[in-house]
C-alpha cells in the first residue's frame, strides 16, 4: 500500500454545515516550496526529497519535492498542489521552479510555460508579466534569498515558475478572457486553501438569516463581502451594522431565502464590479457563473447616450474601475449608473416576485457612491439605528 506524504495539514479541517473539509495550499506556496528546494539543491549540492514552508496564514506546511532534474549551474524540482476539498481546475497537478545561478545579484523571478501572462491594463500585474501574484511573488524571493545567506552566496538567481498542465487548466478558468494567456495565475494570499462548497456557504446565509430573523429583524442588511463592508462602516453612518450579514455570490439564493422567511425588505450594499451583473439578470455573481461586466458596462454607456468608440472601449475594459474612468471622462458615469440601477432595481424585485421591497446601494472603490434603486432611500431609513 501507497504511504501517503504528510504535508501537516491532515489534521487541519473548516467546518461546514457540520462537514469536516480539509484544508488545502495554494500554487503560491507550490511554487515557493519549489523554488526553496530547488535553490537548497543547486546552492547546497544537497539531495532535498521534502521541503519546510511556514505559508502568510501562520501554518508550516512539509511537501514532498518531485520530479528533480539538474544541470551544471541549475536545478528544477516540482510541488504537486493540494487544493484539500475545495474543488479547483488545479488540484493535483505539478508546479516547478527552476533555479539557476546569475552574476548579478537579487532574485529575477518570471514565468514559463503554463503560468500566465498579462496581457492587458487592469490587473496586478504589468503587461507583459508573468501572472504570478503579490504575495506569491514576495514568498518565491523570500525563500530564495534566505537560502542564499544559509549558503553565503553573494551572486544572483533566476527562478522561473512553469505549471506544464496549467496551459490546458485555464482552458476552464476566465483568464484568457481577463488578459491573462498561455496558461493559468499563481495565486493565494495566505497560502492555504480554506475549503468552501457552495451548498455548505448556501446553508450557512440560511442558518445566518434564521437566526436575524429569529431575534426579530423585519428588514436585513445584506453585502456581498469585504468591500461592502467597507464601505458601510466608512461611508454610510448611521445605519444598524451589528445586524448586517453577507451573501458572498448568490444573490438570487438569499432573495429565495428571504421570500421563504417572510422578511419586509432588503437593503445590498455592493461595489458595482458585483452588481453590474445583477443589471443583467445574473443572480450568481462568481466569475466561474458568469462574466458580463464589460458589457453590461457598455450597455449602461450606450444607454447614456455613448459615441460608437466609447462602447468599443467600454468592451475592451478589464475591470469595472476602468469602465468608470471611460464613462466619467466621457460626462456620462450619471446617466449610465441611473441605467444601470433601474435595471438592478428590476431584477432584484422580479426574482422576489415583489413580495419583498428589495433595494440597492452600488459604490465604487475609486469614485465612490454610484447610485442606489428606487427603493433604497426608504429602506436606509428603516435600518438605520434605533
Amino acid at each position: 500500500m501507497e504511504t501517503r506524504h504528510k504535508t501537516g495539514l491532515e489534521d487541519s479541517y473548516v467546518i461546514r454545515n457540520n462537514k469536516k473539509l480539509r484544508r488545502g495550499y495554494t500554487t503560491g506556496s507550490c511554487a515557493a516550496a519549489a523554488a526553496k528546494a530547488a535553490a537548497r539543491m543547486l546552492l547546497g549540492k544537497e539531495r532535498v526529497t521534502e521541503v519546510r514552508l511556514m505559508t502568510p496564514k501562520g501554518m508550516l506546511l512539509n511537501l514532498e519535492v518531485l520530479d528533480v532534474t539538474r544541470g551544471e549551474d541549475w536545478v528544477s524540482c516540482a510541488i504537486r498542489k493540494d487544493g484539500g476539498d475545495d474543488p479547483d481546475v488545479t488540484n493535483g497537478i505539478l508546479v516547478y521552479a527552476r533555479v539557476e545561478k546569475r552574476s548579478v545579484p537579487g532574485i529575477l523571478l518570471d514565468g514559463g510555460i503554463g503560468v500566465g501572462r498579462v496581457t492587458k491594463l487592469g490587473l496586478e500585474q504589468a503587461v507583459g508579466s508573468a501572472a504570478i501574484n503579490k504575495t506569491p511573488r514576495q514568498m518565491i524571493c523570500r525563500e530564495a534569498e534566505a537560502v542564499c545567506r544559509e549558503f553565503g552566496y553573494q551572486d544572483g538567481l533566476g527562478v522561473v515558475i512553469s505549471i506544464p498542465e496549467g496551459v490546458e487548466a485555464a482552458k476552464k478558468t476566465f483568464n484568457p478572457r481577463l488578459g491573462i494567456e498561455g496558461g493559468i495565475s499563481v495565486l493565494g494570499t495566505s497560502g492555504i486553501v480554506e475549503p468552501m462548497s457552495e451548498s455548505a456557504l448556501i446553508e450557512s446565509i440560511r442558518i445566518e438569516m434564521n437566526m436575524r430573523l429569529a431575534q426579530g429583524a423585519e428588514y436585513l442588511l445584506i453585502t456581498p463581502g469585504n468591500y461592502g463592508e467597507t464601505f458601510l462602516k466608512e461611508q454610510m453612518d448611521g445605519l444598524d451594522l451589528d445586524s448586517f450579514m453577507k451573501c458572498s455570490n448568490f444573490v438570487g439564493e438569499t432573495i429565495d431565502m428571504a421570500v421563504d422567511g417572510g422578511v419586509k425588505g432588503m437593503l445590498f450594499v455592493s461595489h458595482i464590479g458585483k452588481f453590474i451583473k445583477v443589471a443583467g439578470g445574473i443572480m450568481n455573481t462568481h466569475s466561474r457563473c458568469a462574466d458580463a461586466r464589460a458589457e453590461l458596462m457598455a450597455a449602461a454607456a450606450l444607454h447614456a447616450g455613448a459615441e460608437y468608440g466609447l462602447v468599443r472601449d467600454m468592451l475592451k475594459t478589464i475591470t469595472t474601475e476602468e469602465g468608470l474612468g471611460l464613462l466619467k471622462s466621457a460626462g456620462l458615469l450619471k446617466p449610465a449608473m441611473e441605467w444601470a440601477t433601474e435595471r438592478i432595481h428590476y431584477y432584484l424585485n422580479h426574482r422576489a416576485y415583489d413580495r419583498v421591497k428589495i433595494g440597492a446601494v452600488v459604490f465604487s472603490n475609486e469614485f465612490g457612491l454610484l447610485g442606489e434603486t428606487a427603493y433604497a432611500p426608504k429602506l436606509r431609513e428603516l435600518l438605520k439605528k434605533r
